[in-house]
């Protein structure tokens, strides 16, 4: 949420009154809204909070202060949480509400979204008594279930409400809706399968059945069902749900799983459960040098870092190898070709990545992005890599103002990076390896900045990534976000969790592999990747970066997102045993640190 406040009130409330202030308009107005009721529940507090959901546990009810009655609400921000208390109500589409309510307090709101319209609220800068809040809306042609809420700011007290109200026609429970139609696969892999459907009018969720059982429960129109065996053939139906209950199934359609080890988004021969870990081949720090060779045989997927720009914004892309002087142990150029053969034969793959803090790469023209395409193919080509990891940091990627949908980016350089990506994967066919390593705001942050139209003091940065993603989601083979050297981050849950322990991990991993709806609009959901896409990025060390969690912490991450156990207090929205596995900056600071993060890895996953 942008943290600036309003510098302007509504004057709908106002205007409306003027009008139905004219003769003879007061008497239609009441005819045409004969029918209107009531809709808000326990809109007195008279109940305790019964039909009432606030954020972070920070609502009450007490029983003074009250405008009426013998209680209110008392609603304390604290932190980052603004003290939202929420109510979904069933609303009758194409139809007009007016929503009012009493608040005492500093900087408190009133508000409803989900209309179908345009959202609305209305706030008060300075309540010392009661004072009577009041907007309009109508609901779009579709709507039925729409939010009122009331919130405050941050850092400025409590706040009460009392007597909240939304006058409109009341919704029709009616029936059940339409059964789905267009229920199609997408990616199939040998454990998994990606379903889509299309949206059906007035339905709340959705149910996945596999051979005529449901197993997942969804709220977009999409689901990859997991857990499934290879070289199965399995049957698929979807029902569509709302408050009057569950459709008819849908049409059915039948997907065959691949083989094991024929998974597809390319380089699908990865072991069920792989260790990834970054590689200084051009540089040395505090680390130390390691030879290619002498990387031990548990790792699955070698990233050589890094390719960098001669300049940033000239998309040539240059892959010099550490020089003796800084790294005095560094190898020949035929025994480094030679490594990469070898760990080939043995079933690894090894990856050139562009970028790294250092590497800033604007591809800001179609001739840029022309020259990466052939620079980073020449790399490819003259050190037989099996394919590319995207490490784009900085402001490499940066979205401007103006885009707000990230399935249609206008952007020139994420236009032209995917532009690039689809090239490349396309010279090199199914077994191309490609993999992203994006930092948490380039892609988690999307949940609340993304595609505002306004980035005010947010960051350009934030959700950046999500259209690379999106339009690369069946290339993809592995997406291992950075879940360190970060700042707190919202999870789906709507709290912010901070790096340092399993929790950060687990929350920020379920949002990938749930989705999650871009800068709050449900409307626009960035869709579930699929667990074998995914392995979560981690510091292997203490010196490796901030973030660092212990090998138990690490452990109950994976027990969470894999078995659903040892979650705390965070309710993940699925279970997912077929996670890729993890990653690790790097694989030099974990030998400096007697190899902790693989051996971690080797015992948990066996």
């Amino acid at each position: 949420m942008d943290r600036t406040r309003p510098c302007a009130r509504s004057v709908l409330a106002v205007l409306t009154a003027a009008l139905l202030a004219v003769p003879g308009i007061a008497a239609l107005s009441s005819a045409a809204r004969a029918a209107d009721a009531d809709l808000a529940r326990n809109g007195g507090f008279e109940s305790g909070l019964d039909g009432w959901n606030c954020s972070a546990g920070s609502g009450t009810t007490v029983t003074s202060p009250v405008r009426s009655g013998g209680s209110a609400l008392r609603a304390t921000p604290a932190g980052s949480d603004n003290a939202q208390c929420t109510q979904t109500v069933t609303v009758k589409p194409d139809s007009q509400y007016t929503l009012s309510g009493y608040v005492r307090g500093s900087y408190v709101y009133l508000g409803a979204s989900g209309t179908g319209t345009t959202d609305v609220s209305t706030w008060t800068q300075s309540a010392p008594d009661w004072q009577q809040l009041t907007t309009t809306f109508r609901t779009g042609p579709s709507t039925t279930r729409v939010t009122i809420y009331t919130h405050g700011w941050y850092g400025t007290g409590a706040y009460n409400a009392d007597d909240i109200s939304l006058i409109g026609p009341g919704g029709e429970a009616g029936l059940p809706p339409a059964a789905p139609t267009g229920l199609k696969t997408g990616t199939i892999t040998s454990s998994s399968v990606a379903l889509s459907w299309t949206a059906v009018t007035g339905a709340t969720g959705y149910a996945v059945y596999r051979d005529g059982a449901k197993v997942q429960t969804v709220s977009g129109t999409s689901a990859t069902v997991t857990g499934l065996s290879p070289s199965t053939a399995y049957a698929f139906q979807v029902t569509a749900s709302n408050d009057a209950g569950e459709s008819a199934k849908s049409a059915t359609v039948t997907a065959t799983t691949s083989p094991s080890g024929g998974d597809g988004g390319g380089g699908g021969d990865l072991p069920t459960h792989a260790l990834v870990g970054y590689l200084h081949a051009t540089f040395a720090n505090g680390s130390g040098y390691t030879r290619l060779a002498d990387v031990p045989d548990n790792w699955d997927v070698i990233d050589l870092a890094f390719g960098e720009p001669t300049s940033a914004t000239s998309g040539d892309i240059r892959f010099n190898r550490c020089p003796v002087s800084e790294c005095p142990a560094v190898e020949s150029d035929a025994d480094f070709k030679a490594a990469i053969k070898a760990d080939q034969a043995a079933g690894k793959k090894v990856l050139i990545s562009i970028g790294g803090a250092n590497g800033q790469v604007q591809l800001t023209t179609t001739a840029a992005r022309d020259t990466f395409v052939s620079s980073v193919s020449n790399i490819i080509d003259t050190y037989g890599l099996d394919g590319l990891d995207i490490d784009f940091e900085g402001h490499s990627l940066s979205l401007n103002a103006n885009d707000t949908d990230f399935k249609n980016p206008t952007t020139p350089v994420v236009v032209n990076l995917i532009s690039a990506l689809k090239s490349l994967k396309a010279k090199y066919g199914a077994k191309f390896v490609l993999s992203m390593a994006p930092e948490t705001f380039f892609v988690q942050m999307g949940y609340q900045f993304y595609g505002t139209g306004q980035w005010g003091g947010q960051d350009p940065r934030c959700g950046a990534y999500l259209p690379v993603i999106y339009a690369l989601r069946d290339d993809l083979t592995l997406l291992h976000v950075q879940d360190y050297n970060s700042g707190p981050i919202m999870g789906l849950d709507n709290q912010y969790h901070s790096m340092g322990g399993a929790g950060f991990h687990i929350a920020m991993t379920d949002m990938l592999l749930t989705g999650f709806p871009v800068a709050g609009n449900a409307g626009n959901m960035f869709p579930p990747l699929r667990p074998d896409q995914i392995a979560i990025g981690m510091p292997a060390s203490t010196n490796a970066g901030n973030g660092y969690v212990t090998p138990s912490e690490v452990d109950k991450a994976l027990d969470c997102l894999t078995k659903k156990t040892n979650c705390g207090s965070y309710s993940t929205h699925g279970t997912w045993p077929a996670l890729r596995g993890l990653m690790t900056w790097s694989v030099n600071w974990d030998r400096f640190g007697n190899w902790e993060f693989q051996r971690n890895f080797d015992a948990y996953f066996g």
